[in-house]
């Protein structure tokens, strides 16, 4: 009966058939998988909580003690978008839609969960970007929101809120500024001025332009008077007698038939008569 070999597989099989059972029901105690883009606090039950020095796990699998929780972080790059409603200097109210990309700082997150908690976008996030557009808004003109000032606003939005994050355990990575919307009034008055200081600049072209016309007309006339008056100084009855018989002598050597007259023409020159 002791050497039963259902007897001997009855006393070996089943602890540890019962131990492979307890080991599978309780895995999950044991270890940990972190997904892709995220990262794991041990919160030690029986210890110190989170340990903000301690680094945190990193994606993939783990082991850990059954008592102990991991508090996961999504630690890539994420956005918000808020629709904030702003006064500028002088008190009239702008609608914009104000975009941050940031992700907790890597090194930092144990802070981040001790101090803000999983919850950091409404309790950091959030609450700076609406406190930085105001303040950064308040000190400008609306025609300055939307046109020539709009990069320089957007500058000091980012400095802000990027000291603001860092401060709180968290990397601002870029700010977007868009659909920014003034009163209906004021849209209207800065379209007819923008309107106006374009008409202006093409009135002022335009002057520019015939100026300059007129300012080469000159020229050309003083070149041309210069040129007649140098002409003129310069040829001399002599010049003009002697060209003639140059021309002459030039004729008379052609194979062109021609009768030359020689003395009739005006001042004694020859007369050249005839030619095919």
């Amino acid at each position: 009966m002791a050497n039963n070999p259902n007897t001997r597989l009855l006393k070996f099989g089943i602890p540890v058939i019962a131990g492979i059972v307890i080991l599978v029901v309780f895995w999950s105690s044991f270890t940990v998988t972190i997904p892709s883009g995220h990262a794991g606090l041990m919160f030690h039950t029986f210890g110190s909580g989170i340990n903000t020095e301690e680094a945190p796990l990193g994606q993939g699998f783990h082991f850990k003690a059954p008592w102990n929780k991991v508090i996961q972080y999504e630690v890539r790059q994420q956005q918000r978008m808020e629709h904030l409603s702003v006064l500028s200097s002088n008190l009239l109210k702008i609608e914009m839609d104000l975009t941050v990309f940031f992700q907790p700082i890597y090194d930092k997150l144990g802070y981040l969960e001790v101090e803000r908690s999983k919850e950091y976008q409404d309790k950091v996030i959030v609450p700076a970007m609406r406190s930085v557009a105001r303040e950064v808004i308040a000190k400008y003109l609306p025609e300055e929101i939307n046109t020539t000032k709009r990069e320089q606003i957007q500058n000091e939005i980012t400095s802000a809120l990027a000291a603001k994050f860092e401060d709180n355990y968290v990397q601002l990575n870029d700010v977007l500024l868009r659909n920014i919307k003034l009163p209906p009034k004021l849209e209207e008055a800065i379209e007819r001025k923008l309107q106006q200081e374009q008409e202006s600049l093409e009135y002022e072209f335009r002057i520019e332009k015939a100026r300059k016309e007129a300012e080469r007309k000159r020229i050309e006339a003083t070149g041309i008077r210069d040129f007649q008056d140098i002409v003129s100084d310069g040829v001399t009855d002599d010049l003009l007698k002697w060209k003639g018989i140059e021309a002459t002598q030039a004729l008379a050597e052609s194979e062109n038939a021609k009768v030359i007259v020689i003395g009739s023409g005006e001042d004694g020159l020859p007369i050249i008569l005839g030619g095919n």
